[in-house]
């Protein structure tokens, strides 16, 4: 588990195209401690390490994973958002994130609004269902809190901080983006789903009645 606070801005060193994307990736911070077969957030996806070296990190990024997330999109000397997978007892900001990929987006606009930043993305439904103003989003592994929502897409208020210490330094208009949504939503959902259904049909059979 994550919380979308981003560690480190590493740096893509090297890709290798196979039956998997190897990826090799430089860091400081998310290097210390780091072993093999950890968990690391990369860029909101949790890949596990295969190897390290220092501080080049190296990810195998499957078939399937590269259909679902932006990751196919990288390229070397790219910038990638990093966050070691929480440890337990540590302190917790952001929000819950697993590094599962709900859908991949796209940078629609930026537009300053005092000293922050309007950052508007397209959304697929699969993300959108679950998005709810002032709620929480990730965004390639940060957390951001929704400021609107519409039927395409989604806004978040971006601080200098936030920008300066992330890949969306480096973003811009029609760039592609790995997002997930808040995964309470998704429980809720889930759990609610039988019981909506047993009211649903419920009624039909009132109405089939009269």
């Amino acid at each position: 588990m994550f919380t979308g606070l981003v560690e480190e801005v590493g740096r893509v060193s090297r890709l290798e195209q196979g039956e998997m994307l190897r990826l090799r990736i430089a860091a400081r911070r998310a290097a210390e401690g780091t072993r093999e077969g950890d968990s690391v957030s990369v860029n909101g996806v949790c890949l596990t390490v295969g190897e390290r070296d220092g501080q080049i990190l190296t990810f195998y990024a499957m078939p399937e994973t590269l259909r679902r997330t932006a990751l196919g999109g990288l390229v070397e000397g790219g910038a990638v958002n990093l966050e070691r997978a929480m440890a337990a007892g540590s302190r917790f900001g952001g929000h819950i994130v697993q590094g599962h990929v709900d859908g991949v987006g796209e940078v629609l606009g930026v537009r300053p609004e005092g000293e922050s930043e309007i950052w508007e993305f397209g959304a697929p439904e699969a993300v959108l269902r679950y998005a709810v103003e002032k709620g929480s989003v990730c965004v390639d592994g940060i957390s951001l809190t929704l400021v609107s929502v519409t039927g395409e897409s989604f806004t978040v208020s971006v601080l200098p901080q936030t920008r300066t210490n992330t890949n969306l330094a480096e973003l811009g208009e029609g760039d592609r983006v790995n997002l997930e949504a808040d995964v309470i939503g998704k429980y809720v959902e889930r759990l609610l789903a039988p019981r909506i259904e047993r009211f649903a049909t419920t009624e039909r059979s009132v109405e089939d009645a009269v």
